[in-house]
């Protein structure tokens, strides 16, 4: 809250007519203070770090990054209330995260319901933006990008462009085109988000693109490197050389 004792709030949709209606509902709320606009996800994200909202309205469907995306990059230290005309899987995601939402179109009194949950929660912290990404998504549908913030920077990695996955302390050093980009992520919750046909677990402590890999050779009794078609080398553990064995093949893996 700012000095006044009013909720600071901002609102994210690529829709305007989206955005008007609820500064109209928001207009009945003097608490409330409107601090932002936006209409896509990189203006979400720019107006968040600026402004630090007590409240985020957040659609989650829109052009550039969606509203997981933003929760990743921004952290989770607000009171999000989702705006919506998601599918059932992120209806159950948002009621098993006890998350707040309105789904599109909602009435006036499904707004002051959400808002008033919202508020209730002011201060405490979301879920984690992947782990509701997650679970709101289909189990058939896998990640096709990743985003990472660097300092003011955002970056967009497509999956095809994603060489290997390495753990560093608490965070993930993705290796792609030639530069390594930090996220703080779990390892295994970007492998459960990613196709298992094109990446597999090779250690503990690496994740590596199927396509990269040019050959597998013996390193000790009981471990081997993946040899990549860029010359780096990853170790790859007896459980990770099994899995490369079952999706290259046998002969391709020895």
């Amino acid at each position: 809250m700012n000095e006044s004792g009013k909720i600071r709030a901002v609102i994210v949709d690529d829709e305007e007519l989206a955005r008007r209606y609820l500064r109209e509902l928001l207009a009945a709320h003097l608490e409330v203070e409107i601090v932002a606009e936006c209409a896509n996800g990189f203006e979400a994200v720019k107006a968040v770090n600026d402004h630090r909202p007590d409240l985020l309205f957040l659609d989650v469907q829109m052009p550039k990054l969606d509203g997981f995306e933003v929760l990743e990059l921004v952290g989770a230290d607000m009171a999000v209330i989702f705006v919506t005309a998601y599918d059932t899987y992120a209806m159950r995601a948002f009621d098993a995260h006890a998350v707040d939402y309105l789904l599109k179109p909602f009435s006036a009194k499904r707004f002051e319901e959400a808002l008033g949950q919202a508020r209730a929660r002011l201060g405490r912290k979301m879920p984690p933006a992947a782990e509701l990404a997650a679970a709101a998504r289909p189990p058939s549908q896998k990640l096709d990008r990743i985003v990472v913030r660097d300092g003011p920077r955002v970056h967009v990695v497509p999956v095809q462009k994603l060489d290997y996955v390495e753990v560093q302390d608490d965070y993930l050093a993705l290796r792609t085109e030639g530069r390594t980009l930090l996220k703080q992520q779990t390892i295994t919750s970007l492998e459960a988000a990613l196709d298992p046909e094109r990446f597999v677990r090779i250690h503990r402590s690496y994740l590596v693109n199927l396509d990269r890999i040019a050959k597998i050779e013996p390193y000790s009794k009981d471990s081997k490197l993946a040899v990549l078609k860029d010359g780096a080398k990853l170790p790859v553990s007896r459980a990770g050389y099994q899995r490369l064995r079952v999706l290259l093949g046998e002969e391709e893996a020895r």
